[in-house]
């Protein structure tokens, strides 16, 4: 009985032991995982805070100063404490009493930058739509003077703003670095000819009103600050999704401030000859910015149907406006026709190229419905991509920006390969760039049992079906996105790069594509990856190669391990003593391993 549980005891402890053995194991090859792909996340990270329910619009604290365990407030929320209650107050408060200004502004890719040119450009505006309404209209009138020249001096108050505090903090590049020193950026800003443009802009002419009066034309140096306004351009299409857009209402302003400008010219020639002195100039009816807008329109775009001009005054000024509009006109068409042709380069490159396909195929007498197929895929291609191949866009970029957008784009979905995990990252993103999208129609072929594989498969969007069977139309499985298959054939050598089903497209199904030629050049460089690459598919392989009635017979556990053999050398130095008939201690071991055995049995 004692000898009994002394077994039993052992067993428990061997067990237990074996259970550690095996934890140890796990945890280790965890932190060489870890170690060797820093993306692997542990078991061992910090816990998670558990949500706090928020405090109510007022909440009684406690007397003692503390605050109760389950009532604190959550990290997102703001509160301020008066008297005996907690407020919740606003955070942009609290931010706008923190906020600095920063000491230097990326002017390419700051918004707050965007935004102040808007309002610079704004002014801007202002000044040049407005100044030759006061001078050539009887707008601007003593009762409303003051507030002509409120706004006049808040768009001064603009411009000098922009030349103090924005110009001044503009980051350059200079000898290929980034200035973002204050002396720097001061002395680059007063060295530019902007900053010269700018003091032109901002020269006090406004003093000669004390002279000759409130003077619109006196104001004239402030439509010079043309280079904000194609600053403000170059920014905003560089953050407009559909810049085109914008490129099309910014050509139709300038075909309406032309016409604005040759309806101020228009009063003020009539004006100069006589209002209703001839039947060319305005007669002074109606309103008198409509109807001169009007007859600008007709001039500048050359409808025809004005008045024959009287005076040589009149004769003059009708040729220039007919030579100006004919110039005027020819220039926005032109420019017109650049917007949306940039606009639709795109759409004009996916037609020539389906109807050169489409010729190709008549003039082969290609089948209707493989030329079915063919639309289908250059329409569904043109409708999900934008663009029939994304290899082209990115050709131009440096090696640099295409991994960063490869990494943005595919390293999540690569990262859950399980085949590739535990490479090296720089492998990854090797890889990232030798991957190609291909689209594929409904019932469309992916691999076909049998034939060999030279590529990985990657769902980026859509369904595939796994089908076998013994008539071969059988779904075993839908993979989805984010699924992979074919990883095996990569690595596979002799037999072993063969497909074992038949993988069809459940519908428009979009995949990247990895070649084998693409991954051996690069495990070239990496050829600790590709040790474990090549380990990792010859498991794999083992375990498909398996067969599926092989099933392991679970036994009744011992509680008495079986006894390790003898070792030969002692097993030999016991028969020489049988032999020999000593009677030693050698002699009592041989009999009483005979007793083990007889009783093991």
């Amino acid at each position: 009985r004692i000898g009994s549980a002394t077994s039993l005891s052992s067993a428990i402890i061997n067990n237990r032991l074996q259970e550690l053995v095996k934890l140890f194991k796990e945890r280790t090859e965890k932190v060489k995982e870890k170690l060797t792909d820093p993306d692997v996340t542990s078991d061992d990270e910090s816990p998670v805070a558990s949500p706090t329910k928020p405090l109510p619009a007022a909440a009684p604290v406690p007397p003692s100063g503390g605050e109760p365990e389950g009532d604190k407030p959550a990290g997102d929320e703001h509160y301020c404490e008066m008297l005996c209650c907690t407020f919740k107050y606003q955070p942009w408060l609290d931010r706008l009493k923190n906020y600095q200004f920063p000491s230097s502004i990326d002017p390419l890719t700051n918004l707050m930058y965007v935004l102040w040119l808007f309002f610079v450009v704004m002014a801007w505006n202002w000044n040049c739509w407005l100044i030759p309404v006061r001078w050539a209209f009887p707008y601007q009138t003593p009762a409303n003077i003051h507030c002509w020249l409120l706004m006049d001096y808040l768009c001064d108050l603009v411009y000098l703003l922009d030349i103090l505090v924005f110009q001044t903090r503009l980051q350059f590049v200079r000898g290929g670095d980034i200035i973002t020193d204050k002396k720097a950026m001061k002395e680059n800003y007063l060295r530019s000819q902007r900053f010269k443009m700018d003091m032109v802009c901002l020269l006090p002419l406004d003093f000669f009103y004390f002279k000759i009066g409130v003077n619109p034309l006196l104001r004239f140096p402030r439509c010079l600050k043309y280079m904000a306004f194609f600053e403000f351009n170059n920014r905003l299409e560089a953050i407009l999704s559909k810049a085109y857009i914008y490129r099309v209402i910014r050509t139709t302003a300038y075909l309406l401030y032309s016409l604005h400008v040759n309806s101020c010219l228009y009063y003020w020639a009539s004006a100069y000859e006589g209002l209703g002195s001839t039947t060319w100039v305005y007669d002074g009816e109606g309103n008198s910015y409509i109807r001169c807008y009007y007859w600008a329109v007709k001039t500048l775009i050359t409808i025809g149907g004005l008045p024959d001009p009287k005076t040589l005054f009149e004769i003059i000024f009708q040729l220039l406006n007919y030579f100006t509009g004919v110039f005027a006109f020819s220039v926005m068409i032109g420019q017109m026709r650049d917007v949306v042709g940039a606009a639709t380069a795109g759409q004009t490159y996916y037609r020539s190229c389906m109807d050169s396909t489409i010729k190709y195929m008549n003039f082969y007498k290609i089948p209707k419905a493989v030329q079915n197929r063919v639309k289908m895929w250059y329409e569904y291609t043109w409708h999900s991509q934008g663009m029939l191949d994304e290899s082209e866009l990115l050709v131009q970029l440096p090696d640099k920006m295409r991994l960063d957008i490869a990494i943005d784009v595919n390293y999540n979905i690569v990262s859950k390969v399980a085949l590739f995990q535990g490479c090296d990252r720089q492998m990854i993103f090797d890889m990232l760039k030798r991957l190609r999208s291909v689209v594929y129609l409904p019932n469309d072929y992916v691999c076909k049992k049998g034939e060999i594989g030279r590529e990985m498969y990657i769902i980026q969007a859509g369904q595939v079906q796994v089908l076998g069977g013994p008539d071969g139309k059988t779904v075993l499985v839908t993979l989805k996105a984010g699924s992979v298959f074919g990883e095996i054939s990569l690595l596979a050598a002799g037999g072993g790069n063969r497909r074992t089903a038949n993988v069809v497209a459940h519908g428009f199904a979009n995949l990247f594509i990895l070649d084998k030629k693409d991954l051996n050049e690069i495990l070239v460089h990496y050829p600790e990856s590709q040790k474990l690459l090549r380990k990792k598919a010859k498991k794999m392989l083992k375990n498909n190669n398996k067969p599926e009635n092989e099933k392991v017979v679970p036994r009744d556990p011992l509680i008495i391990p079986p006894k390790p053999d003898t070792p030969k050398l002692f097993q030999a130095a016991l028969a020489a003593t049988g032999r020999m008939g000593g009677k030693g201690p050698l002699a009592q071991l041989r009999w009483r391993l005979k007793e083990l055995k007889v009783m093991q049995v």
